[in-house]
């Protein structure tokens, strides 16, 4: 009996040591990188029946904030700037980082990251008769940190990101309304650090 009283006491002085080893802390991944995507324009014929479809890259940087609530779990808001062809949206959303996989002395392995939320034109100008709002953002993603000697880690991820847009048309003969909902749906590649 007495043994297994030890073991027990042994047991949860462990767990209480591992538990007091991990404190909470804040967490920065800062990245930029390129938006990929197909797109089939709305007022684009080339003459035959067909639509063209075009290749797009555009530019696209976002900061996420948070606190590492485990080991593995840290949750936060991501910021950001996406510059799309006729559009400049800012991202606000919700974010959460789980790590995978984890080197505990290098700070290196894989990561899942999620991001919800809005985009806001504030840095946008539209032309002269247009008005652009932005809309709801998801972004799923994986990444890869490489650990550094200074604590921070190099940042290499792939994400799908899906922006909604609104964009109201100058308005022609005898229209009332004249709008374009517009989805932009990207596949990210960025590159950033994370401390």
């Amino acid at each position: 009996m007495k043994k297994w009283a030890f073991v027990l006491l042994f047991l949860a002085s462990s767990m209480a040591q591992a538990q007091d080893a991990f404190k909470r802390h804040y967490v920065n991944m800062t990245e930029f990188g390129g938006l990929f995507g197909r797109v089939m324009p709305e007022n684009n014929w080339n003459g035959t029946l067909n639509r063209t479809v075009t290749n797009r890259v555009n530019f696209t940087m976002q900061t996420f904030n948070g606190v590492q609530l485990k080991p593995r779990l840290a949750v936060g808001a991501t910021v950001g700037v996406d510059w799309y062809n006729t559009a400049l949206l800012m991202p606000i959303a919700a974010g959460v980082r789980y790590d995978l996989t984890r080197n505990k002395t290098k700070k290196s392995g894989l990561f899942a990251s999620f991001d919800a939320g809005y985009a806001v034109r504030w840095l946008h100008a539209d032309a002269t008769n247009y008005e652009t709002k932005g809309g709801m953002m998801l972004n799923p993603g994986v990444g890869l940190k490489i650990g550094m000697k200074s604590g921070s880690a190099l940042i290499l991820s792939l994400t799908y990101k899906r922006q909604q847009a609104r964009v109201q048309n100058p308005l022609g003969w005898n229209e009332s309304s004249n709008f374009e909902e517009r989805v932009y749906n990207r596949m990210a590649f960025r590159v950033g650090v994370s401390f």
